[in-house]
């Protein structure tokens, strides 16, 4: 005797769902929208900066923008376009990497050829460039608000201890860096 072929009910057979294929198409495009967006924030906010002086210890930083630096941060600034500057890196010159040795409130003093912020040596100055030029002492005082003293712990960093730096203000401020390499 033959079997007899069963067929298959309307409840076992799959119910396509087109409207379910389009929410998930949908939320896919919606979720892939907003990853890029974040990339591209990311991106707007980030920079890798490759230090070519030995002023610092490390030679590559990643430079986030947008936060102001506390005390002992590495901070990237735009040098500006004092002659010294122009003479020695360009009327362009590249952002600097130093670290914020002085926030607003704090106080930067000499005492000789010493630096001090709040009465803590943090360099020393010199009288003339390798070149010999003469090189002015910079600000003195208290650290204005919405400035910084950015320094270096090398004997021949250039950096805010002189007046062609001087003070850097928000203007100048390009980010805050962490060390990478």
């Amino acid at each position: 005797m033959a079997k007899a072929i069963e067929l298959p009910t309307s409840a076992s057979i799959p119910t396509r769902r087109p409207w379910l294929d389009r929410l998930r198409s949908v939320a896919l495009l919606g979720i892939a929208a907003m990853a890029f967006e974040a990339l591209d924030d990311w991106h707007d906010r980030h920079a890798i900066l490759i230090n070519a002086s030995e002023s610092l210890p490390t030679w590559a930083l990643l430079v986030e923008t947008g936060r102001f630096p506390a005390r002992g941060d590495y901070v990237v600034f735009d040098p500006g376009h004092e002659p010294l500057v122009a003479k020695h890196f360009g009327e362009h010159p590249k952002p600097f990497a130093k670290i914020a040795y002085g926030v607003p409130g704090d106080i930067v003093a000499r005492d000789g050829a010493r630096v001090l912020v709040n009465g803590a040596e943090i360099s020393r100055l010199k009288p003339a460039t390798r070149q010999g030029e003469a090189l002015a002492p910079g600000p003195i005082g208290r650290v204005p608000p919405g400035c910084i003293y950015a320094g270096t712990p090398h004997k021949d960093g250039f950096d805010s201890r002189y007046a062609a730096i001087g003070f850097v203000c928000r203007d100048r401020l390009i980010g805050t860096g962490e060390p990478i390499l």
